[in-house]
């Protein structure tokens, strides 16, 4: 990386964590602003090979600005094999959810989608300032979405069953499908048994060779 491009990337950084749309220019009007200060969470990366497409962080992401710092994250780097040491060296993982801010709580007390602020706004600059990846992991359908467009399936259990297809594509980075490591989808793992007996053992392995 050049010295240009070193200094693009730390611009880069620091736009979007000084973003403020969500609360200053909610795209659903000003009813919709987002009611807390936002604190933009993403790990942009100039060496990492893998990108960590989430949803949105959580509250004690949100407290903390660390991704994945609560439950979800203990289990995405369980599915993963890898320490908590490499799951936060940015020279190994990108981490890029599609929304930076934690969302808020809807009436249920479940977090909010992803602001519709922030992809339109962000996604494709921060993709594009990241050519060397070569395995996205797309956690959740609203990662799905944007990183698989039409050929994401109806719902999120059969894209994730479709997971070949995806890392055989030759369409930009390979792409493995995976649901959203929350707790609240403990009952989808029991009911899908072969997401532990057929996907996790080949995203270990892709994950090895990429951080070796």
């Amino acid at each position: 990386m050049t010295d240009g491009q070193a200094d693009g990337l730390e611009h880069l950084r620091a736009a979007v964590a000084a973003c403020r749309i969500c609360r200053d220019a909610p795209a659903r009007g000003p009813d919709d602003q987002l009611p807390h200060e936002p604190r933009p969470v993403a790990v942009i990366s100039s060496g990492a090979r893998i990108l960590i497409a989430g949803q949105a962080p959580g509250l004690r992401v949100h407290e903390s600005g660390l991704p994945f710092n609560d439950a979800s994250g203990d289990r995405l780097r369980q599915w993963l094999g890898v320490t908590r040491e490499q799951f936060y060296d940015p020279n190994l993982f990108a981490i890029v959810p599609m929304g930076f801010c934690f969302p808020g709580y809807d009436a249920h007390g479940s977090d909010l989608p992803p602001r519709r602020e922030c992809a339109p706004r962000w996604r494709r600059e921060v993709i594009d300032a990241m050519p060397q990846i070569e395995l996205v992991l797309a956690i959740g359908q609203y990662a799905q979405s944007w990183h698989l467009g039409d050929r994401r399936a109806q719902t999120m259990t059969e894209t994730v069953r479709n997971w070949r297809a995806y890392l055989g594509s030759n369409i930009g980075p390979p792409v493995l499908a995976l649901p959203h490591p929350s707790w609240r989808n403990t009952g989808w793992l029991k009911k899908n048994p072969w997401f532990s007996a057929d996907v996790l053992p080949v995203l270990q392995d892709r994950v090895s060779n990429l951080l070796s």
